[in-house]
């Protein structure tokens, strides 16, 4: 059985220190033999759930409230993949407002389809120049604890430190930590697989 991880990136900027973390994991991942695959939400349009019910009303595993955006492509992605790793950079100290507008369409269509995300496993990850990472870490965390999904541990909390694209690469405290956060996702990964 092969196993798959899916990276999302929620940085309005390509190639910036949130996407540098996720590739770091997912580079650790495929070492591994886990497939590994990084999307992005820069420049891609997902529009906020407008609470109107047509996921629960369908249950057709859709957004059928929202057509005119980028969503559902993401949502397909997540479903298949076995690992679901997030990664934000910390605006105002949360999470981007595009992927937050993602997890929380996805959480409310896989919730009303069965639970469609149910002990896949996963975590989040963010960068902050100065704070909010860890009040950052902790909203996106509890997407995944309201989804039925396991996350593991590491060393410390997914979080680093970086302003400047690429300074990330200087929190040698924060590299290890993703290090050990994706052995973990592949050891757990590979226990429940056998």
């Amino acid at each position: 059985m092969t196993l798959s991880a899916l990276a999302i990136s929620g940085s309005p900027r390509t190639n910036g220190n949130t996407d540098t973390l996720l590739r770091r994991c997912l580079d650790r991942l495929s070492t591994q033999s886990i497939e590994v695959e990084l999307v992005t939400l820069a420049g891609k349009t997902i529009r906020g759930c407008t609470a109107c019910n047509a996921c629960i009303e369908s249950r057709d595993a859709t957004c059928p409230g929202i057509t005119d955006d980028d969503y559902q492509a993401y949502f397909e992605k997540m479903v298949k993949a076995d690992i679901i790793i997030v990664g934000s950079p910390v605006h105002f100290g949360s999470a981007t407002p595009e992927l937050m507008a993602l997890l929380d369409r996805a959480g409310y269509v896989s919730r009303a389809n069965g639970n469609l995300f149910a002990r896949k496993i996963g975590g989040p990850i963010t960068v902050a120049r100065r704070a909010g990472h860890n009040f950052t870490f902790a909203q996106l965390l509890m997407w995944y604890m309201i989804n039925d999904m396991i996350v593991p541990g590491s060393s410390y909390w997914n979080v680093a430190t970086a302003r400047d694209v690429g300074t990330v690469m200087q929190d040698t405290e924060a590299l290890e930590t993703i290090d050990r956060f994706a052995d973990n996702l592949a050891w757990l990964a590979k226990s429940i697989a056998s």
